[in-house]
């Protein structure tokens, strides 16, 4: 990735554009490369313009945002999305995480909580605000999708990933997972970049879906799940 962060801006509200472009003016280390007003133009421009990160609006003509982060990721791997809408509802929740999306933020977030997820989603991390987050959890908890069968690369993870598996599917920050298995937060992080190689995640949400999808944790109360909120990726 480039020094600067090279952004995308997708939302078919033209005055809307020009808010965000003004609001990320205001950070050197952030570049507006392009914009597109709907999916379709955007997964176009995104194959040229490779942005880093894709600010990216949900409802939208001719391409919505769920369908244009499917195939942007599709044709631009390596690009990061942020959902950006004013609708907190459990199906774009899933609908973008399940695209591929590496956050959702809701439009009524602060400038500063804007330039924050931009440069949190670009480093790797996944985002979500706390209320969808704890939506997220419940919904995927409530209705999941169970497998038929192990998947088969749960077998490649030792016991200790296969428990820090598990805790972070509870929802637990890093800190918070060293803190249970009394381990040094270094060793977890190192834990937690070797489970999502090996289950092939973009990032932690990934992980607590197929979590939840597979079994490993029941919809119950988690044991160490905190009763505070939970927070999915905050810094290692």
């Amino acid at each position: 990735m480039s020094q600067r962060v090279r952004v995308m801006l997708v939302d078919d509200d033209d005055l809307l554009r020009s808010g965000l472009r003004a609001i990320l003016s205001s950070d050197d280390a952030i570049e507006v490369v392009d914009e597109a007003e709907n999916g379709r133009l955007a997964v176009q421009r995104a194959r040229h313009h490779r942005p880093d990160v894709v600010l990216m609006d949900v409802r939208m003509p001719d391409l919505d945002g769920i369908g244009a982060t499917s195939e942007l990721l599709k044709a631009a791997p390596d690009t990061k999305v942020i959902i950006l809408t004013t609708f907190e509802i459990d199906e774009y929740i899933l609908g973008a995480l399940r695209a591929g999306a590496s956050g959702f933020l809701l439009k009524r977030s602060s400038p500063e909580q804007l330039i924050a997820a931009i440069h949190t989603v670009a480093h790797g991390d996944a985002l979500l605000s706390p209320s969808v987050t704890r939506r997220l959890i419940e919904r995927v908890a409530a209705h999941p999708i169970l497998s038929r069968a192990p998947d088969p690369r749960l077998t490649e993870l030792t016991p200790r990933e296969r428990e820090v598996l598990e805790l972070i599917a509870q929802g637990l920050s890093n800190a918070e997972i060293a803190e249970v298995l009394t381990l040094e937060r270094t060793t977890i992080k190192t834990h937690v970049q070797r489970v999502l190689a090996k289950l092939g995640a973009r990032n932690r949400i990934e992980v607590v879906i197929a979590a939840y999808e597979w079994g490993l944790v029941s919809p119950g109360n988690p044991p160490h799940s905190a009763a505070r909120g939970v927070h999915l990726d905050p810094p290692a």
